[in-house]
């Protein structure tokens, strides 16, 4: 219940460099509202490591509204922690009893290379969406929103998809370490939508063609992704993403 008084034990994955092997450091939370936020309890807990005379920890932060997807993190083995739908930032203390002990980690996937402690290196996914995930139409002045009309069945689609905020959430849940619900979002998204179009054959393979390089895995089919999303992207998408694979390595069949 928001306004009491918790105490947590902590358990932190410490790396200073990309090189360095990591550990866990163990740290005591105490006296946290049950008002905080999980980043402000972190922010609480360093401030105290600062006055102390130790580094404190690092972890990614933006928005703090659940929008940019940078705050990311393996709370007790779940990327953003055990509540569906829910980002780290809007996870707050009173989801969590008092004496919890909180193993905390970066995100695991050898195409996130950590950077430090929880932070970690999503160039893989800005890479992606470089290859192929936007539509190189000239749009000027802005058009009247009926000037292109779409259906509703298929805007709200594309809206769904849109969500996705690349926080890589799916990624770090997957067995495989796939990236197939974030890349399928985005594939869905534009294949949507009449401005997708005119890229839409040399979107999919530029952007299977770049997750493989980055290191990806292939899906595992375990629903850990849908699961796990904080924007509840579904699967299904991932079934779009493989239905126009299969259409772009066919020739005549768009």
């Amino acid at each position: 219940m928001p306004g009491k008084n918790i105490s947590l034990t902590l358990k932190v994955w410490r790396q200073e460099t990309p090189q360095d092997k990591g550990h866990f450091v163990t740290y005591e939370a105490k006296g946290i509202s049950t008002a905080a936020s999980f980043l402000e309890m972190l922010d609480i807990v360093n401030a105290g490591l600062e006055k102390a005379g130790i580094e404190p920890i690092a972890f990614e932060h933006d928005c703090r509204e659940g929008i940019c997807g940078s705050c990311g993190a393996m709370v007790n083995g779940q990327p953003h922690g055990h509540l569906p739908a829910t980002t780290l930032c809007q996870l707050y203390m009173h989801h969590f009893n008092d004496g919890d002990v909180l193993v905390i980690e970066p995100f695991r996937a050898r195409a996130f290379p950590i950077v430090r402690d929880l932070v970690i290196d999503r160039s893989a996914f800005d890479r992606i969406i470089q290859a192929g995930g936007y539509v190189s139409v000239r749009t000027g002045q802005a058009h009247d929103a009926n000037a292109i009309l779409v259906p509703k069945h298929r805007s709200e689609q594309a809206f769904d998809s849109a969500a996705c905020i690349g926080c890589g959430a799916c990624a770090a849940a997957c067995p495989n370490a796939s990236a197939s619900l974030f890349a399928a979002a985005k594939i869905t998204h534009l294949s949507k939508l009449p401005q997708g179009q005119p890229e839409r054959r040399g979107r999919i393979t530029a952007i299977v063609r770049q997750m493989d390089k980055e290191g990806f895995g292939s899906c595992s089919k375990h629903y850990e992704c849908e699961a796990n999303c904080p924007k509840q992207i579904k699967v299904a998408n991932i079934t779009t993403m493989n239905r126009e694979f299969m259409k772009a390595m066919i020739p005549d069949t768009w």
